[in-house]
């Protein structure tokens, strides 16, 4: 241990401005990956980003399907159409099947 110790002080000695130079250049990189706005972070960013643009997409696709039923619930058939398909209703001499899932 004592050996050891003796020749990473004689490097330190000898060779002072590498050291030096690998020391800032640790301190870079840890900056780099690990600061407020560092590579880590947006690396968990670009992913959350991306899972919000998939609910943002979906809730849009929603919203276009909601609008249509919208437009279409004044017309008679598709009220029939709901009625048959949410609440089960049938017409006379008209049988039913119900399938459950």
């Amino acid at each position: 241990m004592n050996a050891f110790i003796r020749w990473v002080w004689g490097y330190v000695r000898s060779n002072p401005k590498k050291l030096i130079a690998m020391a800032i250049a640790v301190m870079v990189a840890a900056v780099m990956l690990f600061d407020d706005y560092g590579l880590w972070r947006r690396v968990s960013m670009e992913a959350e980003n991306r899972r919000l643009l998939e609910i943002q997409s979906d809730a849009e696709r929603r919203m276009v399907e909601n609008e249509l039923r919208i437009r279409n619930a004044g017309n008679p058939d598709s009220v029939e159409k709901a009625a048959r398909e949410r609440y089960n209703f049938r017409r006379e001499g008209e049988r039913l099947y119900i399938i459950k899932k």
